[in-house]
Order: structure tokens, then C-alpha cells, then sequence
């Protein structure tokens, strides 16, 4: 990667471990003894924290927000993994240690955000920044929850700041309100989910993994959401593996084949609508995920070439795919339809006529995908314009960057076919939750133009 990205020259995470304190001073100590301003949620702590290169600091050296700052070497703007751009992290270069690294292949450069940093070297600020965010009363976490956790919160936040990169002590708004509004809350709903699954199970059961389904239109983030928690999973020793809708689109042949059967209806000339995926392929490897309830079991998982065949895509060469090793914990299955219901024709005709034989291929779905999916995340956009803002962004900055991108033109010819599927479907996923759901089991995200969390309006 190019840029300043030694590791001589970047934090390591937080070490996970907070200890009481008789200490007064209120001193946060490193581990060769740099002392930073610290003041816990209910007691003083202290904490340890190590360097990559504990050579570039003196052992009398004080550390603070500003002089950290000043041993980084400036990094290059980050560049996005997430499917239409993911505009949150700014100003940081990126190394990823993931097996999931295959979300790297859709990267794309993101605009500028705010630079006002914020220090987040006091826990009781951290505390109180988290005990704000909009997911809080959602997921079901009280003040005293977070106080009896905050050890955790900060390995996580740690964490992810390895994941992408980033300066712990020198987080922008928008970085911190992402890890802390976002990710993490959702990972905390998602370790409640999968203890509540298990205790279903006695003692011995092979339990089967925790399917949830990351439902969010395009452009939103939800790649970037489900690798991070993928992340969080794998640095928590929890085995997962993730899928999306995209692994199941026809093979080449299969969409040459719906084209031609559906000759003139724009909505099913390229893959994206109902009747574009692989339906019995899917089912064979969701079921054959859920049976990895072993150690040693291993199998591989499918992706997607959309490059092949000059943007048509193919399914990639199997050689190609991730392979996970059970027992798995969980399966994070994302996608821009997932839950979505079928309609009266009527309905679906009034909004636009080509759509009458997507819904109808829709009534296949709930077999082949949601009746697997034991629980939900449904991230929710105010307006489905939001996808051609994010879009275009994404294209434009591409084009900026010397690399292909669409047109203005093509981007609304791409965005037009889908457009239709969210303003048939999104008013009923929202009122009434996936289809087959249980809605005690989903957790629905509005978030802004912006891509942020916000409280529901």
C-alpha cells in the first residue's frame, strides 16, 4: 500500500483489560509508564496500552491528543470497500488482516468529511458519547450496561480502529459516531442474538449457526457494516462466515437465457431484480453452511466475478472462493432485497408496469432465502434517491481517481432499474418487517442521506 503506513508510525489497539485503581491522580499509564489524562465511568482505572515501536517514544514521555498526532507521519485518503462508497473515514490509510478481504474489490474514493477530531482518551466522555448514540435504547442496553462493559466497547472501538487504520486518539466525529453509534452497538444486538439462539439448545446439541439478515438498499454501507462485524467476530474468536445475494446471481449463460425470455422489460435485462438469482444454488449452500456445526468441517463459499463478461458478470471459478471452517457461530447474510414481500399485480403494476413479472418471480425468495434467516437487521432510508446520490458519488469519484467509472447517464440508467423494486417494496419492509420475520428479532436502523444512524422520526 502506498503512504506512510510503517507500522513504527501507528497506534496499536488497546490492550483489553481494565483494572481498579487506588490511585488518585487520574493518570492513564502506558506500558513503559507514559502517563494520559484519564477519568473513568464510575472509579479511576488503569489501563495499559502498548506501541508496535515502543522505540519512538522516551519513557518520560506524556502522550497526549496533539503530540500523538505529531509522531503520525500524514496518511493518504482512504479509500472505500463498500459497494457505492462509504464516506466516514477520512484522511487514514487502510490495512486489512481480515480473511475477509474479498470486500476490497468494489473499492472506491470517498468525499471529505469534517476534520474536527475529537479525543477520546477520557472514558467517562466515551461513556457518555455512547450512552447518546441512537441505537442504545434499540438494542437494549442501559447506562449501567455500558459502565459494566466499557471494557469491552473499548477493545472493539480498538478493534476497529486496527481494521481500518485509524488513530484512536485522534478520531473525527463522524469516525467515532461510526464505531460507536454503529458497529458496535449492532455487534452487542448481534452477541444477544446468538446467546438467546443458543440457549434454545441442551447441553451437547450440535447448535446450528445464528443466520441474521442485513436487509439495506444500495450504497448505504452495509458491506462495510457486515465486514466489520465479520471482523469482530473472527478478533472475538467467534467462527463466521458471510454471504450476500450478489454470490447467487445467474451464471453468465443463466442471465444470457432471462434476458432473452424477457425481452424488453429493462428491470430483467442485467442481474439485480427477482429472476436474476440462482435460487436452488442458494439454498444448497445456506443449508450447508448451517451444517458446520463441527471442528474440522470446512467448505467453500461462492462469490461473484461482476467484472466478467465486459460488467454482465459470471459466478467466479470455485478455486477462487473463501473457504470457512466450522463450527460456526453465525452467518451475516446481506442484501439490497432481502425481506422484501410480494404485492397484489395491481400494486406492482401502478408503479411500474415491467415490474409485474419481478413480483412475481419474488414469491421463489422467501424459500430460498428469508424462511433461513432466524433474525434481522433492516437499515432504513427516508427517501430511495438516497441510491442514485450515493451512486453517482461513487462513480464520480472513481472517474476522478483515473479509474472506469460511469457516466452521469449510466449511472441513472443503472439506478432506474432498481428504483422501482424500493418504492414498491420498502414502504411494507418497513411497516411490517421482513417477510416470515419475527419482529422482536429485528433491528431496524434509520440512518440519514449521510449514511449515519439517527433516531427515528
Amino acid at each position: 500500500m502506498a503512504g506512510a503506513t510503517s507500522s513504527s508510525l501507528i497506534w496499536s489497539p488497546w490492550q483489553a483489560t481494565l483494572q481498579q485503581s487506588t490511585t488518585t491522580n487520574n493518570r492513564f499509564y502506558l506500558k513503559k509508564g507514559y502517563p494520559f489524562p484519564c477519568h473513568s465511568v464510575y472509579n479511576t482505572f488503569s489501563f495499559k496500552r502498548r506501541f508496535l515501536s515502543s522505540s519512538k517514544f522516551n519513557d518520560d514521555h506524556v502522550v497526549t491528543a496533539s503530540s500523538a498526532s505529531s509522531k503520525l507521519s500524514p496518511l493518504q485518503t482512504h479509500f472505500s470497500f463498500s459497494g457505492c462508497g462509504c464516506s466516514w473515514i477520512q484522511d487514514n490509510s487502510m490495512v486489512l488482516d481480515s480473511p475477509t478481504s474479498y470486500a476490497l474489490l468494489t473499492s472506491k474514493k470517498c468525499p471529505a468529511l469534517p476534520s474536527k477530531t475529537v479525543d477520546v482518551s477520557s472514558v467517562s466522555d466515551l461513556f457518555e458519547f455512547i450512552c447518546s448514540g441512537p441505537l442504545v435504547d434499540k438494542i437494549g442496553i442501559t447506562p449501567d450496561n455500558v459502565g459494566q462493559s466499557i471494557d469491552k466497547w473499548l477493545l472493539y472501538g480498538s478493534q476497529l480502529c486496527r481494521l481500518f487504520q485509524l488513530n484512536e486518539l485522534m478520531l473525527t466525529i463522524p469516525q467515532k459516531a461510526r464505531l460507536y453509534h454503529y458497529y458496535i452497538p449492532v455487534f452487542v444486538w448481534c452477541q444477544d442474538q446468538i446467546a438467546l439462539h443458543t440457549s434454545k439448545f441442551k447441553d451437547g446439541d450440535d447448535v446450528p449457526p445464528l443466520v441474521i439478515g442485513f436487509s439495506a438498499p444500495q450504497g448505504c454501507g452495509k458491506t462495510t457494516l457486515v465486514f466489520a462485524l465479520d471482523y469482530l467476530f473472527k478478533t472475538t474468536k467467534m467462527k463466521s462466515a458471510t454471504i450476500s445475494i450478489d454470490d447467487f446471481y445467474l451464471t453468465a449463460q443463466g442471465q444470457a437465457k432471462l434476458r432473452e425470455e424477457n425481452s424488453g422489460n429493462a428491470l430483467l435485462e442485467y442481474r439485480g431484480n427477482a429472476g436474476s438469482h440462482d435460487l436452488p444454488f442458494s439454498v444448497e449452500t445456506i443449508e450447508a453452511l448451517t451444517q458446520l456445526t463441527k471442528d474440522g468441517m470446512k467448505m467453500k463459499v461462492p462469490r461473484y466475478d461482476k467484472s466478467a463478461y465486459s460488467g454482465r458478470g459470471d459466478r467466479a471459478d470455485a478455486t477462487t472462493w473463501p473457504e470457512v471452517e466450522g463450527p460456526l457461530k453465525v452467518i451475516l447474510f446481506e442484501g439490497w432485497m432481502l425481506g422484501f414481500k410480494p404485492l397484489p399485480a395491481e400494486a406492482v403494476k401502478a408503479v411500474d408496469p415491467q415490474l409485474e413479472t419481478v413480483n412475481k418471480n419474488l414469491e421463489a425468495y422467501y424459500e430460498a432465502w428469508d424462511k433461513y434467516i432466524n433474525a434481522w437487521v433492516v437499515i432504513k432510508i427516508k427517501d430511495p434517491s438516497y441510491v442514485y446520490r450515493w451512486r453517482l458519488q461513487a462513480e464520480i469519484a472513481m472517474r476522478q481517481a483515473g479509474k472506469p467509472g460511469m457516466s452521469d447517464d449510466e449511472v441513472n440508467d443503472f439506478v432506474s432499474r432498481y428504483l422501482p423494486a424500493y418504492k414498491a417494496y420498502l414502504p411494507t419492509l418497513y411497516a411490517e418487517g421482513p417477510s416470515g420475520s419475527d419482529l422482536e428479532r429485528v433491528l431496524a436502523i434509520d440512518i440519514d442521506e449521510e449514511r449515519n444512524p439517527i433516531l427515528a422520526t
